[in-house]
């Protein structure tokens, strides 16, 4: 089936609430054009480079979204245009995003990144660690950022029911704050238990655009 294709096939198969967050990384700009041209505008990179590369030779509609992990020395490359950063997973981290907002004269939005895996190489805030950076004093002070959600990214495993308590404990932590609009977990290989736990946006990549080729583009 072609890009387009799969990503019709996606749509249809998830609820109109849940926002699709097409995945971009490492794939060649003729192809994220296909998804583009097919009507989809919201697209995801882990690398700032490369977002901030693809950003310089694609349609300016586009909104991109930060999913992988961001160091605080690279946020002044992505602030002039980012639309949502998912991966937020320190005070310190938020702090930097606030201050490039304000040079930028923009209010970023940003998820707080949850760790609920079982595996290490999972990046994230516990519940009590983001209970603490939301009611800080730190915190409160910081005008130019929204924290709109949470993200998080279940473990790399074959067994569904840990799978679906992973996204259920995220859930359950999510409903206990009004405030937040968007709950960011599912990706190619578990996004329809993601959204069966409550996800209101998905993160799928390979599912379209199919395997993807690790050499530089």
């Amino acid at each position: 089936m072609s890009i387009a294709g799969n990503l019709a096939a996606i749509k249809s198969s998830i609820p109109e609430n849940v926002t699709l967050v097409v995945v971009t990384k490492t794939h060649p700009i003729d192809k994220i054009m296909e998804v583009y041209n097919a009507g989809h505008k919201i697209f995801g990179e882990n690398k700032v480079q490369e977002m901030v590369d693809k950003h310089e030779q694609l349609p300016e509609d586009i909104e991109w979204h930060l999913i992988g992990h961001l160091q605080t020395n690279k946020v002044k490359y992505i602030a002039p245009f980012v639309s949502l950063i998912h991966s937020v997973d320190s005070l310190k981290l938020l702090q930097e995003i606030n201050k490039q907002a304000a040079k930028n004269n923009r209010i970023i939005k940003c998820l707080l990144q949850v760790y609920i895996a079982n595996e290490e190489t999972k990046f994230g805030k516990d519940f009590d660690e983001v209970e603490a950076i939301l009611s800080s004093k730190e915190f409160e002070q910081l005008k130019n950022i929204k924290i709109v959600g949470l993200m998080g990214m279940a473990t790399n495993t074959e067994n569904k029911e840990q799978i679906k308590n992973e996204f259920h404990s995220l859930k359950v932590f999510y409903n206990k704050h009004n405030q937040f609009s968007i709950l960011s977990m599912g990706m190619s290989s578990d996004f329809a238990i993601a959204i069966d736990e409550g996800s209101t946006m998905v993160r799928i990549g390979s599912l379209i655009f199919g395997e993807r080729n690790y050499q530089s583009n």
